[in-house]
């Protein structure tokens, strides 16, 4: 049966902001019914959206890490069936030495498959695959009502493309079922290439598109916006073990850091010695593809770097057409803003639709800063905002924690039709943040 869990501090958002009082109930099992409670539902698993997409101020979360079972693995195929809870995690830690990867990745491998599913997240891959929705064969969906709705592309189509991106909000998924890749090893062949501005990670990633599955550049907001690294990967083909394995991250920041860790001095300082700390313009190399893709993952609790008041991420994606300018726009306003991000990440987007009606991806250029919480940072993002709306571009809503519902409402037109497709006892403090008048 569920259970409600006494204390609810441990159950914040990534960017650990805001912070709200909320009921939890945690469910472990598929035959549970949902709970019946007053106020609304939401489903969670373990929170690794920044703001309050995965929040439920006043009403119920639903835990679902506890379903973390692995109900079917093809090893022949790489059709994997599994429950919402199980992370990417537990699923490399099965697939990778059976010689299967996911299609799509996040920066982090501690998210929950159902939370990969209701914030469709993309990779490194997106100009080559689209995002995590594109893989998903089928999922099981269980309503308020009692209902348990098998939703796919042939199968409720509509239910499906509302669920896919749909924050949570169409019910719980109990379980998913989707395609991985084949690969021959654990290794990722690597080329680092320090590029000093904007035309040229442009022209990189037009070159790269072809013959590198993965493509992204950290960029220097700092000392010279727009200088940074860009990289550059494809799975490994020798067929042996190539790299070593990464271990288990070791270490764990333990407490809150002072405002003036982050300060625009230390990071730039930190921006130079990173930007310089290969002396050659293109390095080679071939690593273990914990560190490639979740670097962040080496260090346990790293959100704690950005002091008490918590972390805003803002992540925007604005169409090629005019995209350049925008993004040169954006970090131009950054720079003379005063305030640092201290990881700034820049990639572009590929032309694969995705499946979701509230799908973040679309073609463009997506650019994600980290700020500490700060006063002047939330004037800074409101200039963005706007350059970003009068690019036609759009916010993550998995990174956002003070999007206003204008817009929102600009951002993602078919919110309306998506919103006939909520379950009626579900909401979140994002949903009801976004659309209320």
């Amino acid at each position: 049966m569920t259970r409600i869990d006494a204390g609810t501090s441990q159950f914040q958002s990534w960017g650990r902001y805001p912070r709200v009082e909320q009921t939890v109930v945690t469910r472990d099992w598929r035959d549970e019914p949902l709970p019946i409670v007053e106020g609304s539902l939401l489903p969670r698993g373990l929170g690794r959206s920044y703001g309050d997409s995965c929040l439920n101020e006043g009403n119920t979360l639903i835990a679902t890490r506890g379903m973390n079972r692995l109900i079917g693995f093809d090893a022949a195929t790489g059709i994997v069936r599994c429950e919402s809870g199980v992370t990417l995690d537990e699923l490399l830690e099965h697939s990778v030495p059976r010689g299967w990867f996911p299609p799509v990745t996040p920066g982090t491998r501690f998210v929950t498959i159902g939370g990969a599913v209701a914030n469709d997240v993309h990779g490194k891959n997106h100009h080559a695959c689209g995002s995590f929705g594109n893989f998903v064969r089928e999922l099981e969906l269980v309503r308020s009502n009692g209902s348990r709705r098998i939703c796919s592309a042939e199968r409720e189509p509509e239910l499906f493309a509302a669920t896919i991106g749909g924050l949570g909000l169409t019910g719980i998924i109990d379980w998913v079922e989707f395609q991985m890749k084949p690969i021959r090893n654990r290794s990722i062949d690597v080329e680092t290439i320090r590029m000093g501005g904007l035309d040229e990670f442009f022209a990189l990633s037009s070159e790269s598109e072809r013959d590198f599955e993965y493509l992204v550049a950290w960029i220097d907001t700092v000392g010279s916006p727009g200088r940074g690294l860009f990289m550059r990967g494809n799975h490994n083909h020798t067929g042996g073990t190539a790299a070593a394995k990464a271990g288990k991250p070791l270490l764990a920041v333990p407490f809150d850091l002072p405002e003036i860790a982050l300060s625009r001095f230390t990071i730039g300082t930190f921006n130079t010695l990173f930007y310089h700390k290969q002396w050659s313009r293109v390095a080679r190399a071939t690593v273990d593809y914990i560190p490639f893709f979740y670097p962040l993952d080496a260090l346990l609790d790293w959100n704690r770097m950005y002091g008490a008041s918590g972390l805003l991420q803002w992540q925007c994606l604005v169409p090629f057409e005019g995209g350049p300018e925008a993004i040169r726009e954006i970090l131009g306003e950054a720079g003379k803003s005063g305030q640092a991000s201290f990881l700034t990440v820049l990639k572009t987007m590929g032309h694969v639709p995705s499946l979701g009606m509230m799908s973040f991806p679309k073609p463009g250029i997506t650019l994600a800063l980290d700020f500490a919480r700060r006063d002047a940072v939330e004037n800074l993002l409101q200039r963005l905002d706007k350059i970003v709306a009068e690019a036609g571009g759009r916010l993550y809503p998995a990174k956002d924690a003070r999007m206003p519902a204008a817009y929102f409402r600009q951002f993602y037109p078919r919110w309306e039709e998506f919103s006939r497709y909520i379950d009626p006892k579900f909401s979140s403090s994002f949903w009801r943040r976004v659309t209320a008048k």
